[in-house]
């Protein structure tokens, strides 16, 4: 071990090597959670060269290692355990190149989102995946976690837009798949297993993404609807006037409003009685295209689909009626202790699983207060549910939920990933055969198990039969 750490101190330097105990601290935690364990040392390479050599040392010894990026994940999936060394990307940061005759941009896998967005916005095109921790997020953390956000309605997944990746693998050994290549059928797709790997296959060092053309112009609405079921006639009739115009369509139900409006005063009531508000956003390359949008509104109203609604006339309006939504990244104080479920079932079937998980979770002694808010276009609820603190809470609160998860054929994690958090739940969604499949994708990429160990499996013997032995889910 001691060995190893003088080899990283000679390759990285005083500027990439971390050791110091109270530097450390702020390395052991995401955005969910603060690990019991500080990391052995933390590891800051500048280069895929670096990065490779370190990896190699570090693979030598047998020292675990964990990549970070922004450290945004809600999951513990960069929480590093017990005698392992963190690999940060926060010094191989910066845009490389943007082509705007192929629509594609080039980044250090450390670069901020935001940084991403704003260099394709210059050029007149947009890099679409857009999440609330867009200036702290890395574009290899959303990679890693194939990130969803607010317009995953129109532009789907981070999945969808990666073109290239460069990646150091377990053994220091360097991947790089950065031709650029819309269509390329030659043998298996080596850059897919490592989209929503969550650094448990290998350290993405550099990303190619496609950019599609910028759409400056929008048009935004809050509506207040009868329920759920409103909301998605809501959705389909939006679907069919404006197709792929329709960019994001975010639910709020009651719960939510009266807790973040009214309860804790945290925004404005946007309507006098609340009920299930939909934030609903169009976007265009030309205004024109934007024309209609409140005549249509009137239309939902006249036919009584719509009970109320705002629109936005301006940007400073834009960002309030967003603010209503966003606000459910201020409410972990309010609630204190809490679960933060982030759960996926088929679009039509959401607002039968959100009632099931109310009526179950009323049965639950440990669960106290409940809201819920999601992205309804692609049927993502977060669930947040508050408890005691108790471990046993935590336990009695996630069976319950993921069990009537398991009814309706849903997943434990539609954009938060599986992490160190929803391992053990995993089971809920990934039947025997899904499971061993998993395995053994890990045991060809990461034989040694190395790469953030805790995250998303546990290879350990005594897990494999507990595993194995859940019951096939019917279709």
């Amino acid at each position: 071990m001691t060995m190893a750490i003088d080899a990283l101190t000679t390759l990285l330097g005083a500027a990439g090597l971390i050791t110091n105990p109270a530097d450390l601290s702020r390395y052991a935690a995401d955005a969910s959670v603060q690990g019991p364990d500080m990391p052995l040392a933390v590891l800051r390479p500048k280069t895929t060269d670096e990065a490779s050599k370190a990896v190699a040392i570090c693979a030598q010894a047998g020292i675990p290692m964990v990549p970070q990026g922004g450290r945004t994940g809600l999951s513990g999936g960069a929480v590093p355990p017990a005698g392992a060394v963190v690999i940060s990307t926060e010094r191989m940061s910066g845009v490389i190149a943007v082509n705007t005759q192929a629509m594609t941009l080039t980044a250090w896998a450390g670069t901020p989102l935001q940084v991403v967005q704003e260099a394709a916005r210059a050029q007149g095109l947009d890099y679409p995946v857009d999440i609330g921790a867009r200036g702290s997020a890395t574009i290899g953390g959303t990679v890693a976690t194939n990130a969803g956000g607010i317009r995953v309605l129109r532009h789907g997944m981070t999945r969808r837009h990666v073109l290239g990746l460069e990646i150091v693998l377990p053994d220091g050994a360097v991947l790089s798949r950065m031709r650029g290549l819309v269509k390329d059928n030659a043998g298996y797709d080596l850059c897919q297993p490592f989209i929503g790997s969550e650094g448990t296959l290998g350290l993405i060092t550099q990303v190619m993404v496609q950019l599609c053309p910028d759409e400056p112009f929008s048009a935004l609405a809050l509506l207040s609807l009868r329920d759920h079921a409103a909301a998605l006639d809501c959705l389909v009739a939006a679907r069919s006037r404006f197709g792929d115009r329709l960019s994001a369509f975010e639910g709020m139900w009651p719960d939510y409003l009266d807790a973040v409006c009214t309860t804790w005063s945290l925004v404005p009531a946007p309507f006098a009685t609340p009920g299930f508000a939909v934030l609903l956003e169009l976007r265009a390359r030309a205004d024109a295209q934007l024309d209609g949008f409140q005549d249509w509104l009137g239309e939902l109203m006249e036919a009584g689909l719509v009970d109320d609604g705002i629109v936005a006339r301006s940007h400073d309006e834009e960002r309030r009626l967003w603010a209503l939504r966003e606000a459910v990244g201020e409410v972990d104080a309010q609630l204190g202790p809490h679960i933060s479920f982030d759960l996926s079932v088929a679009v039509d079937q959401l607002g039968q699983f959100c009632h099931a998980c109310d009526r179950k979770l009323r049965g639950v002694q440990a669960a106290g207060q409940v809201i819920k808010v999601g992205h309804l276009g692609d049927g993502n609820v977060h669930i947040l549910v508050a408890h005691d603190g108790s471990d046993a809470s935590v336990t009695a609160i996630s069976r319950s939920v993921y069990c009537v998860l398991r009814e309706y054929n849903g997943s434990v994690t539609a954009e938060h990933g599986v992490g160190r958090s929803k391992r053990d739940w995993l089971t809920a969604c990934r039947d025997p055969v899904e499971m061993i499949a998993l395995r053994r994708q890990k045991q060809i990429w990461d034989p040694k198990s190395l790469m953030n160990p805790h995250s998303i499996l546990d290879l350990r013997a005594s897990n494999t039969a507990t595993l194995i032995r859940q019951p096939h889910r019917s279709a």
